[in-house]
């Protein structure tokens, strides 16, 4: 799995950059050459259950750091990464919440004062909010602001952080019972897995080998450049949309392993994946393809790049169709389901 140190520097650059935009795109209209136009972005909104739900409390939740808390209301809700906001603001619980991570890039939580960076949290701004009930993943630290939040009395429950598509509705539950929702839960994550399911079947059926794509996670304000591997989050993803993972299957056993080009033409990637951001910061598919190793593959000589919002690719929650809908829109475009 992706180890806390290097999620947390990921997370640290992401949070660098400007609001992601939303990964779902409506249908691109073609020009009269018969080329396809560039997709515009749908907005940048999550999709709460209908309804106003009212927590059954009090909950005593297990924490992931092995504790027993109690929480007593839900109705001043902090949590400490984008992904649980997304989660509980789908759940419907939007107008608890009090306060966002710098990466809960959606329009509905884009007024909240934000009290985290990079996973690092500022125990007196989450302090000042009054809140109820804190959510955190095991990521969260330092570990002193996290003390120092549970010193003052505030329920914090630490969340195992979704690693691969199959925790999608795990996490979703898990969120629901720590806030006294399960029913809620128990619908969204039957919603979101067959919507999960419902993209899948939209895989144009291809006759020849899947597709070899490979996650690259670039920086160029920060000269990273990096090839994901069989821990790098995006596998399941990749695998999900009827591809390879060009990285895993050449032999990259870790999380992100810098990028070399002897790396990438043993990789040998029919396609690009990266983050809207990330391309951005190499100046677009011109800059990608100068990064040493990129032209000489596949992919960098079709110019053949998908790109997913920062905010969105590896949250693993209720947007995550949305995330694959893009994958393999932009994967398979133009070919025939």
């Amino acid at each position: 799995m992706r180890t806390p140190r290097l999620a947390g520097v990921l997370v640290s650059v992401l949070a660098l950059a400007l609001a992601a935009t939303g990964c779902a795109s409506k249908d691109a209209p073609d020009t009269p050459d018969g080329k396809r136009q560039p997709a515009q972005a749908a907005p940048d909104r999550v999709e709460p259950l209908a309804g106003e739900p009212v927590p059954a409390m009090p909950v005593t939740a297990d924490s992931a750091d092995g504790r027993k808390v109690t929480i007593e209301n839900a109705d001043r809700v902090v949590p400490l990464t984008g992904s649980l906001n997304e989660i509980v603001f789908t759940l419907g619980l939007g107008d608890r919440v009090v306060a966002r991570d710098i990466t809960a890039t959606f329009e509905q939580a884009g007024k909240l004062p934000v009290v985290t960076r990079a996973h690092d949290v500022s125990a007196e701004s989450v302090l000042s909010l009054r809140p109820s009930v804190v959510l955190a993943e095991t990521t969260t630290g330092p570990a002193e602001a996290i003390d120092q939040i549970r010193d003052a009395g505030i329920p914090l429950v630490v969340v195992e952080p979704a690693k691969d598509l199959a925790d999608v509705g795990r996490r979703i539950e898990r969120v629901a019972a720590i806030l006294g929702v399960e029913a809620q839960g128990a619908e969204l994550k039957k919603r979101t897995e067959e919507r999960i399911a419902a993209v899948q079947q939209k895989i144009p059926a291809g006759g020849g080998e899947k597709p070899r794509v490979a996650f690259l996670y670039v920086r160029g304000s920060a000269a990273v450049y990096l090839i994901g591997g069989a821990e790098s989050g995006a596998v399941s993803l990749l695998e999900a949309a009827g591809a390879v993972d060009a990285g895993k299957e050449s032999g990259l056993t870790k999380d992100f392993t810098p990028i070399t080009s002897e790396a990438l033409v043993k990789a040998a990637p029919d396609a690009i994946l990266v983050m809207t951001k990330g391309l951005e910061s190499v100046d677009g598919v011109d800059g990608l393809v100068k990064i040493p190793g990129v032209a000489q593959t596949p992919a960098g000589m079709d110019r053949r790049v998908v790109s997913v919002p920062d905010g969105v690719l590896l949250n693993y929650g209720p947007r995550t169709d949305q995330v694959l809908a893009s994958i393999v829109d932009q994967l398979y475009a133009g070919a025939a389901a």
